[in-house]
């Protein structure tokens, strides 16, 4: 956070800034938005947004503002319980957001507004549905005028959804490298020629890309008479049915079907997931991280608890299976996530500070550490003495599977590689964590040769 109290991802728009206060998040709304939020509120679009759940809420406040020559009000939003990035996302996440983004846009347009950017970083996923959360995104319509955030919506969202879905899931990752999203050029070179044959992304994607180098360096005037209502509406429509046409199967990967063909018995997964149900009606927290949560199955024992879990994942098609079950089963307290442990999601952005890394969102009351251990040991030659330091750092309650060598799936991770871990043993494993945890609870899980802890961090 700078001197000012405002936060470090929200300093670009001179409309108005995030900051907190004794703990509680605000928004100061400058007068130079005065009438865009006076039109905001009058119009009934931020009602109508709201009671769609497209908006977040927030309440007008009487907080000092932290800038008084340039402020006009201070609102205080619904906090979001977990903040992820686009980068994070599976592909129906990203879809659902795009989709949402356009909603909104043609919400405004019926009420006079208009949406002046479409940056996928303002769409946070709250009750299990993708929602706007940066209030000062709108300004008020002017015929004539285009789309002012059409290059940044298809950027952030449609460049990205037609790689993942016509070359490979794993190219969301590029939004890591292009914070303000993939370039057009890029995305036109990099999806197959037959695409040119699809309208909507020879439009948006490969002519676009082209304009924009073509007049890259030259001053282009606005056609005479400009982009009317009807012309803006029909563009919006235009993006609208080519996303909603994008598609992508989650087949093919590693771990999109690992509880068919894990080595658990039927009473061993039964016995697991109710001593984590168990442990979190326990402990009852608030937040709680599954690192390592596949398509969620123990997300949801702890879920059930009240908790808000984020059950993260390194295989995106275990975590689009997690997000379509949220959907199908209108879920609010679960966000399932992509994300690679050994390389988690990085500080970006500038000065590194406009996006938190992974560890900077924590940390939470409860980490699930399911049959992840071995991977990180033995894979991924992480030390025992730093996964346990990793694992303090994260909470302040522990649930944590200890899985043997003599374990099927480890033999499998063995069988290729020399066995250069005298130190994976449970006794290794108990003297390692007790460094950095009290052990509560140990529990033999049936049917297996496996052990589930309950520690809690010193």
């Amino acid at each position: 956070m700078s001197k000012t109290g405002q936060l470090s991802a929200s300093f670009r728009d001179p409309s108005g800034f995030l900051f907190t206060a004794n703990g509680i998040l605000y928004r100061q709304i400058n007068r130079v938005y005065s009438k865009d939020y006076a039109r905001l509120m009058d119009s009934g679009l931020y009602d109508k947004l709201v009671k769609a759940g497209l908006l977040i809420p927030h309440v007008e406040s009487d907080q000092l503002p932290v800038e008084a020559d340039t402020a006009f009000k201070i609102i205080q939003p619904e906090r979001v319980p977990f903040i992820s990035y686009p980068y994070e996302w599976s592909f129906s996440q990203l879809k659902d957001a795009a989709l949402a983004t356009l909603s909104i846009q043609k919400r405004a347009l019926k009420l006079d507004m208009s949406l002046k950017d479409a940056s996928a970083y303002n769409i946070q996923f709250v009750r299990g549905k993708a929602a706007l959360i940066d209030t000062l995104s709108f300004e008020i319509y002017k015929e004539g005028q285009p789309w002012a955030a059409y290059k940044q919506f298809c950027q952030h969202f449609l460049a990205p959804l037609a790689l993942m879905s016509y070359r490979d899931v794993r190219l969301s990752q590029l939004l890591r490298v292009y914070i303000d999203g993939v370039p057009l050029d890029l995305a036109s070179g990099l999806l197959p020629a037959q695409t040119k044959f699809n309208f909507g992304l020879l439009t948006h994607i490969h002519i676009h890309a082209g304009a924009q180098k073509r007049y890259s360096d030259k001053t282009v005037k606005a056609p005479a008479g400009g982009m009317n209502r009807q012309a803006l509406t029909g563009l919006i429509e235009s993006l609208e049915n080519t996303v909603r046409k994008l598609s992508w199967k989650p087949a093919g990967t590693e771990w999109g079907d690992y509880y068919e063909n894990t080595n658990y018995t039927d009473a061993a997964f039964e016995h697991k997931k109710q001593l984590v149900n168990e442990w979190a009606l326990e402990k009852k927290p608030a937040l709680v991280w599954d690192l390592g949560g596949n398509t969620g199955v123990f997300s949801r024992e702890a879920a059930s608890s009240g908790a808000f879990t984020v059950s993260f994942d390194i295989d995106p098609a275990a975590v689009e299976q997690n997000y379509r079950t949220v959907k199908s089963k209108k879920e609010q307290n679960i966000l399932p996530l992509v994300l690679d442990l050994t390389n988690p999601s990085p500080s970006i952005g500038w000065n590194n500070d406009e996006r938190d890394s992974f560890n900077a969102r924590g940390p939470v009351d409860m980490v699930l550490a399911l049959a992840v251990i071995h991977h990180l040991a033995i894979s991924n030659n992480v030390p025992l003495p730093q996964l346990a330091s990793f694992f303090a750092s994260c909470s302040k309650w522990l649930v944590i599977e200890f899985v043997p060598k003599s374990d099927s799936q480890v033999r499998k991770l063995l069988a290729s590689r020399e066995d250069i871990f005298p130190e994976y043993t449970r006794e290794g494993f108990e003297s390692r964590f007790s460094a950095c945890f009290k052990i509560h609870k140990v529990e033999s899980v049936r049917d297996s040769e496996r052990t589930l802890y309950l520690m809690e961090s010193r």
